[in-house]
């Protein structure tokens, strides 16, 4: 419930906190007196539109909190939750606005800085508002088909879900004709593509290792070429090998084989020593020659991959999943019409179980409406609506319109005259007759919604003596389950209230709008005497005021 509603430089309000209880709470007042300015209040803490003018003359800030004690079971725990917001230990919600004398605004709740939509969503679980200008409940024809449903108790989680899975099914049927009518008309490319991208076998991750490879084989070719160089040193004519025997021969010849027997013995062996490296370096050259791998092969290769990766405008990473994808395409070429009516019968099945749901869905609206328009019309002449008439018209939409809530166009209709057609409740009933409908609606509908708080807005207007007692009991009954807020000038409804809150003007110089809590009974007596007497207030009002109180 509200408990309570904190104002600061709104309008005709400078300072002023008001504590509320549960039951029916009403707030009276003479005309102009300031409750149109309380309204508003509450109003920006919920997240209605702010306008610049409601800041008090000569302040910089307008603020208002309002301050809501829940029940710790409340689905509005499981929204802040969602939100990323902290709640506070006692289930107090607390939200609040300011608004600077240039327009701009900010949002809080439990002081942590939200969107204006955000606190306008957490405003319409906290309280509703009917009056003569409500706009969220009878006169928006798109609510009605929730209201209807909330009256049933209608779960359509069921018909949600067919209702998805239909419309992905469809989705996916347009898009594989769309692919189906393309990969037609590019049969000889996807078919040549599929065909190289086989050919060449790419494979995850092969650029990285073969750009690897590849300088390893270069640092191979430098290694290569100095084992040439050195066999070249040592075979060619006139080098070590063919050196050492020339001198071995020379000094044979000359020194003699005793005289030189050592240093032709250190000659043999090094020539020896030169055969076995000149040996070596041929069993290696061989070796790398015969590698698998060569340059001139990754280059091709590297080459290849690169191409089609540009062919296809993807990363040689992504060749083999671009060959997927293309032979998919292709597969649908050459069993299209295969693929396609699965596909589409799948949609026609999911279009008759929405349409089974949707029609035991429309089925459970017939029955609830015409329920609900019954009761609703036993409501109307305690009301002063004797002559009106309530119709829940349920039509069924055309297929385009069709959507997860189902197939029917709800509308509440009126006709405030007899033998006239019943038409748009907006069009036909004046507002304090819409807020009287709307009372009747809420008193069928108890126990349906999950605002806590109700605010009724002159839903007197224009009614007195056993209609205005009617509204005031009707009021009373709802508030057995509801805290319900009545602004209200029949002193019958006052009379039936738990709590009474009188609005005035304070002040000669500076005229503020103050709200005063009427605690003991000889107030509520003398405020509820004004209302019936105005300005003079007699004793036979007193009296009237006094019965009125009694009899409530």
């Amino acid at each position: 419930m509200l408990a309570s509603l904190s104002i600061q430089n709104v309008v005709l309000i400078e300072k002023l906190t008001i504590e509320f209880e549960q039951g029916l709470c009403a707030l009276t007042g003479e005309t102009g007196a300031g409750k149109s300015i309380l309204l508003d209040s509450l109003g920006l803490a919920l997240g209605m539109r702010a306008e610049s003018s409601l800041v008090r003359k000569g302040s910089d800030k307008a603020q208002v909190i309002a301050i809501f004690s829940m029940l710790a079971d409340h689905p509005i725990f499981s929204f802040l939750k969602e939100q990323d917001l902290e709640c506070s230990e006692n289930e107090e919600i607390v939200l609040r606005r300011s608004l600077s004398a240039d327009g701009r605004s900010r949002a809080y709740v439990n002081d942590q800085p939200v969107s204006v939509s955000t606190l306008k969503v957490l405003g319409e679980m906290l309280i509703e508002i009917h009056g003569q200008f409500d706009t969220r409940g009878l006169l928006n024809p798109s609510n009605h088909t929730a209201i209807l449903d909330a009256y049933a108790e209608l779960n359509i989680d069921a018909l949600s879900s067919v209702w998805q899975y239909w419309q992905e099914a469809g989705n996916t049927y347009q898009t594989m004709l769309a692919q189906s009518q393309k990969a037609q008309d590019d049969e000889d490319y996807l078919r040549q593509s599929v065909h190289d991208l086989d050919a060449l076998d790419p494979q995850a991750g092969e650029e990285e290792s073969l750009s690897s490879l590849r300088e390893r084989l270069m640092h191979r070719e430098k290694v290569m070429d100095g084992l040439n160089d050195a066999y070249n040193v040592l075979d060619k004519e006139g080098g070590a090998a063919q050196r050492a025997a020339g001198i071995i021969e020379r000094i044979a010849n000359k020194a003699g084989q005793e005289a030189s027997a050592e240093i032709i013995g250190a000659l043999d062996r090094a020539s020896a020593e030169v055969d076995e490296a000149l040996a070596l370096i041929s069993s290696l050259s061989a070796d790398m020659n015969e590698s698998e791998h060569n340059l001139e092969t990754i280059d091709d290769r590297l080459f290849d991959l690169r191409a089609q990766a540009r062919k296809h405008s993807c990363s040689i990473d992504e060749l083999a999943n671009k060959r997927d994808e293309l032979a998919s395409q292709l597969d649908l070429i050459e069993n299209q019409d295969q693929h396609l009516e699965q596909q589409k019968r799948k949609v026609t099945e999911l279009r008759e179980a929405y349409i089974s749901e949707a029609s035991l869905i429309s089925d459970k609206r017939a029955e609830a409406g015409e329920k609900l328009s019954q009761l609703i019309q036993e409501e109307m002449p305690p009301l002063k609506l004797e002559r009106a008439r309530f119709v829940t018209k349920i039509d069924r939409k055309e297929e385009a319109d069709w959507s997860a809530k189902g197939m029917d166009r709800v509308r509440f209709e009126v006709a405030t005259n007899p033998g006239a057609d019943p038409g748009a409740l907006n069009k036909i009933a004046s507002g304090g007759e819409l807020s009287r409908f709307m009372l009747a609606l809420k008193v069928v509908m108890a126990e349906t919604g999950i605002a806590p708080t109700l605010m009724f807005d002159e839903v007197d207007a224009g009614i007195g003596g056993a209609t205005a007692d009617a509204v005031g009991e009707r009021l009373s009954m709802l508030s057995r389950s509801r805290q319900i807020m009545v602004v209200t000038h029949a002193p019958q409804v006052a009379a039936r209230a738990s709590h009474h809150y009188i609005v005035r003007k304070d002040g000669i110089d500076e005229v503020k709008t103050n709200v005063v809590h009427l605690n003991d009974l000889a107030q509520r007596r003398e405020e509820i005497a004004r209302m019936l007497a105005g300005a003079t207030i007699t004793d036979e009002a007193r009296a009237a005021a006094e019965r009125l109180i009694g009899n409530a």
